[in-house]
């Protein structure tokens, strides 16, 4: 992986940027004894290098059990219960691979929304089909994950019997405490812990990813191996020039600095989008407090700048973009000559459909940039697990440095409780019948 900071740093001065370098070191410092806000959240820090083999060997025989006996498997979590396996799996997924017969099966995903039609339809679905569960929640009583495994498990079991459905349902949960750890004692599930100490935007590497991105077929040693090179890059130890964790924290705090207070993460690659859905909570949810924080959206590239592209020319110039590059594709396919070239592309024929996509890359660069856009720049060989896996730590390492900069609590969230206890209070939950009257009262 490499990262160019040159042209976004042209726009403040490598003075500007300069000026964090001593605040850096000391995020990295409190990060690396552990003397920041947050402090008990810091297992992500030294994850990848703590995974051993036997680990990694315990993960995949419960996914070949899964994989085995299923033909899809749901995996009921949300936030950074589902989105990292998300990400990584769309990123490595043929495009069409519904349309195709498939060794391993095909992994679904729920327990993120109270959609009633999604999960109508999903049940609809599963009627026909052998299905497993993972389900993925510290608490077991998050509403979305709880209800949504309520109905899988009631019909896994009446599909199944319970004997059978106890091989197919894995709980990744907290170790000793909580409704879902309770129920995976009772049921007797194969289960997987949660550390304490890695909250859930930081949990790819954890069970929490690895067991579906396992079981969806792919190569979660390779995607360890590329996380623990990047930590190794990213050590503290590591000079700020050389450190592309370090790098990127100090350029977007030096542009928000400055006023530019959204960032947008790019992709040209229609794999990557959900890659963005995790790159949109992990720094959402770790630098949005205190009424600080850059705000994180993203893009699809070329798709969006049919949509996107007008305002992001020539809106507000509070923004800056982070493009993810990657230098080639999985697959080879050319333009084909066409005797009438009524469309006047033959000017095209011969050339790799990816050599088209990489000049709308860096004609897009080049317009935004003279349109007051500064634009950072993140290139990958290629998509597959190793690189996939240098990109998820490069994020983590960079998230962590930049909250401490900003000066918030990188690994805490009060802000998404609010919502939490409205609902609660609306349902008439036990518990909460002094604020049902005031909050109703309020619509």
């Amino acid at each position: 992986m490499k990262l160019d900071t040159s042209k976004a740093a042209a726009f403040i001065g490598a003075e500007a940027v300069a000026k964090f370098d001593a605040d850096i070191k000391a995020a990295q410092s409190a990060l690396e004894n552990g003397t920041c806000e947050g402090n008990d959240f810091l297992g992500w820090l030294h994850l990848p290098s703590s995974i051993t083999p036997v680990f990694i060997d315990e993960i995949k025989q419960t996914a070949k059990v899964l994989k085995e006996n299923c033909d899809a498997v749901v995996v009921a979590g949300i936030g950074g219960s589902y989105l990292g396996a998300k990400a990584v799996i769309a990123a490595l997924d043929d495009n069409f691979s519904w349309l195709k017969p498939s060794d391993s099966p095909r992994i679904l995903f729920a327990g993120n929304n109270i959609s009633e039609d999604y999960l109508t339809e999903m049940i609809d679905y599963l009627k026909g089909v052998r299905f497993g569960v993972i389900n993925i929640s510290k608490s077991g009583t998050t509403t979305e994950t709880a209800i949504t495994f309520r109905l899988l498990k009631k019909m896994c079991e009446d599909q199944r019997g319970k004997e059978e459905a106890k091989k197919v349902i894995v709980a990744i949960t907290d170790a000793k405490k909580g409704a879902a750890r309770t129920t995976a004692d009772k049921e007797g599930y194969k289960s997987f812990v949660i550390p304490d100490n890695v909250g859930g935007r930081f949990s790819v590497l954890t069970p929490v990813g690895l067991l579906p991105i396992a079981v969806a077929g792919y190569d979660i040693a390779a995607l360890v191996k590329g996380a623990q090179d990047m930590e190794a890059s990213c050590d503290i130890n590591v000079p700020l020039e050389e450190n592309p964790c370090a790098q990127y924290a100090a350029i977007r705090n030096a542009l928000y600095a400055q006023g530019k207070k959204i960032e947008i993460l790019v992709n040209y690659q229609p794999k990557l989008h959900f890659m963005s859905e995790w790159w949109k909570q992990l720094y959402g949810e770790s630098e949005g407090k205190d009424k600080k924080g850059i705000f994180p959206a993203s893009v699809d590239f070329s798709t969006d700048l049919h949509s996107m592209g007008q305002w992001i020319q020539d809106g507000e110039r509070t923004i800056f973009e982070t493009v993810i590059s990657v230098d080639a594709p999985n697959s080879s396919l050319t333009v084909p000559a066409d005797e009438e070239n009524l469309d006047g592309l033959n000017f095209l024929a011969g050339k790799h459909i990816d050599e088209v996509n990489h000049m709308a890359e860096l004609g897009t660069q080049l317009a935004h940039i003279d349109g007051g856009v500064p634009n950072i720049r993140i290139s990958i060989p290629k998509l597959d697990e190793y690189n996939l896996g240098q990109l998820i730590y490069f994020f983590e390492k960079g998230c962590g440095i930049s909250g401490l900069l900003i000066k918030v609590n990188p690994f805490n969230q009060p802000g998404v409780e609010a919502y939490k206890k409205n609902m609660f209070a609306l349902l008439d939950k036990p518990g909460y019948e002094a604020e049902s009257k005031a909050i109703k009262a309020r619509l």
